[in-house]
């Protein structure tokens, strides 16, 4: 395989902002010069971590990791260099050669790993199930329904979307023919019907099939749409289930995956808000007319996981689940979910005539389609209220009492006076209740969610006793940082900005000597890609560090807040305080050697003034 061109790597990095692709992963927010956000690799209860735009670099003040864009992307996506070059790409949107996207395909789990495996098995799955779907006369009604139901040629494209054929030995005799027949693996890629014989016959057998991608866009898993050939549909006998997703394996979890995640990102990102919708049909339909920031659960309910995730890209979720009975039942399971995290600002887009987002597409179009998503949203106690008016006749004052108690419940949870203020006032005019009277009510109610909580904590206190976490820091047991210490990164964070620097450094009588290691391999080794390179950077020497901690190291002196100008004399007076060091090291050495001879002699009086003058000799140290 050939090396990507370095003159391509430095290219894509220079038309890369890395604010803009870290925001596509975190919530940032600007305070002063720098971006924060709570960083995505430990447990960080504060912003620790920091984006500067002006450096373009990230750095974790708490655990310490650091880099530039590619090593961000090689962290938060588990991507190999090469893959995090081709990603920094598509994040920026910067064309790219093919044969570099190939070299990215390329490095992925290595090929012998069972991952590698399975990962292979789901990439010619996809390609055989869409070849059949496009190409060939067994997929050509299922191919003609899709276009019916309004799918566009350019989204089966997009989408992959593909067709598994009667013969329910075809795919097993395609990858066997791709030298993929281990039995055990096909096994375990979920594939195939759960049988104890090796038949291996296709699990998805008359399906419009649907690749199910993983945050980095690697196909992990299928779901499989049931399509009976008109000449079929009509006969007794045909029940089969709506939708059959492939059962969970070493690379797909449902309660992690969410369908379209890795092409909605970029634009929830851009919007600032995540759609959530019920299907795929819906999540595509979307996205042809325009709105590229859809995603689905996959066939459950909203999950932890699915929260994490979306967490680190939005605070911001619009419900739009079907308007029937079922997805009215299914969003509000939703917004009771949600409410735990209260973090989100959760709407509901209530489709109105119990349509779906697909249907109210065809009947309506794509405009009438973005124009309702943004402007005919509920506030999620909007939509509870509707919700739970449901049924119930408020003529009958027992009904309407019921009704004002539990809208009063689910008030107490609604953190923004304003709102709260709002409601109160269509309660008292349409109930004639006094605004008083329903806050002393909701107060109440507010005062028995507060005990609530207190005793669930107690409890889960009581089952976990306190315990600190424990954090993993890169630096954790560095020592106190000295004056001399100090000194040495603020003359290489010159040395790696100031190619002036260097002509004070290489006209020294003595060869720069730092004290910790880590700096004094920095310095050796930009000093030999300084010399080795026509047009240096901070930026490409990240890149050619060998060690994920030499490049957290580099970013955290990076970040050291100097003048842009060097001050008359400051390199000086750095190279003074670090070689001033040195003649304390050598007479602290001499006093130690001579301390072990003092007591091999037994002379105790020499041991004793030996010992202070090298205590006095170390604080010096220390001190400097």
């Amino acid at each position: 395989m050939n090396r990507v061109p370095e003159e391509t790597i430095n290219s894509i990095r220079e038309q890369t902002d890395i604010v803009q692709v870290v925001s596509q992963y975190l919530q940032l927010r600007k305070s002063g010069q720098n971006h924060f956000a709570s960083c995505p690799f430990h447990d960080d209860k504060t912003p620790s971590f920091s984006v500067s735009e002006k450096k373009q670099i990230y750095y974790c003040f708490s655990c310490g990791r650091g880099g530039n864009v590619f090593g961000f992307l090689q962290e938060m996506e588990g991507l190999s260099f090469i893959e995090a070059v081709g990603k920094t790409a598509e994040l920026a949107d910067i064309e790219l050669d093919q044969s570099i996207i190939d070299q990215a395909k390329q490095s992925r789990p290595a090929e012998d790993s069972s991952r590698g495996k399975l990962l292979k098995i789901y990439e010619k799955a996809e390609h055989f199930y869409h070849h059949v779907l496009m190409n060939t006369q067994a997929g050509e009604e299922a191919y003609h329904y899709l276009l019916e139901r309004g799918m566009t040629k350019e989204s089966i494209e997009t989408f992959k979307i593909g067709f598994s054929p009667p013969q329910r030995e075809s795919l097993k005799m395609y990858l066997e023919n791709e030298e993929l027949s281990d039995p055990e693996l096909l096994k375990q890629s979920g594939l195939f019907s759960d049988r104890d014989d090796l038949a291996f016959y296709d699990r998805f057998t008359n399906r419009i099939v649907f690749p199910i991608k993983d945050g980095k866009g690697q196909t992990v898993a299928f779901s499989g749409r049931a399509f009976m050939p008109t000449d079929e549909s009509h006969q007794p006998g045909h029940h089969t289930a709506k939708y059959m997703n492939s059962p969970e394996t070493e690379l797909f979890n449902k309660r992690r995956i969410l369908f379209n995640y890795d092409k909605a990102r970029a634009g929830i990102r851009r919007e600032g808000e995540v759609l959530l919708f019920e299907g795929f049909m819906d999540v595509i339909s979307a996205w042809q007319a325009g709105v590229k920031n859809g995603i689905a659960s996959m066939g459950t309910s909203l999950t932890e996981e699915h929260v994490q995730t979306l967490d680190k890209v939005t605070d911001h979720l619009i419900i739009a689940y079907d308007g029937d009975k079922a997805g009215m039942e299914a969003t509000k399971r939703a917004a009771d979910f949600l409410a735990q995290e209260t973090h989100f600002t959760v709407e509901v887009a209530s489709f109105p005539e119990n349509l779906d987002p697909d249907d109210y597409i065809q009947a309506k179009g794509n405009d009438a389609f973005k124009e309702f998503l943004s402007h005919g949203r509920d506030t999620l106690m909007s939509f509870l209220m509707k919700y739970h008016r449901v049924g119930i006749n408020v003529k009958n004052e027992s009904e309407r009492l019921k009704y004002i108690e539990v809208i009063l419940k689910e008030m107490s949870r609604v953190s923004s006076a304003v709102e709260r203020e709002l409601y109160l006032n269509q309660l008292e005019e349409e109930f004639d209740v006094s605004v008083d009277a329903l806050k002393e009510q909701m107060t109440v109610y507010i005062q028995e969610q507060q005990k609530e909580r207190h005793k669930q904590r107690r409890k889960e206190k009581e089952a976990n006793p306190t315990r600190e976490p424990v954090r993993i820091s890169f630096h954790q047991n560095q020592p106190k940082q000295t004056a001399v210490m100090k000194a040495e990164q603020m003359l290489l964070n010159r040395l790696f900005t100031h190619d002036e620097v260097w002509i004070k450094l290489e006209n020294m009588d003595k060869e720069l000597s730092l004290t910790t290691e880590a700096n004094q391999l920095l310095f050796l080794l930009y000093d030999e890609y300084y010399h080795s390179h026509d047009h240096p950077s901070i930026q490409s020497f990240i890149d050619y560090l060998p060690d994920d901690k030499l490049k957290s190291k580099l970013t955290e002196i990076m970040l050291i807040n100097l003048s842009e100008d060097i001050a008359t004399g400051e390199i000086e007076d750095y190279i003074r305080l670090i070689n001033d060091r040195h003649p304390l090291e050598d007479r602290l050495k001499q006093k130690r050697d001579e301390l072990k001879l003092a007591e091999r002699s037994g002379d105790k009086e020499k041991q004793t003034s030996l010992a202070i003058e090298i205590i006095n000799l170390s604080r010096q140290l220390n001190s400097k």
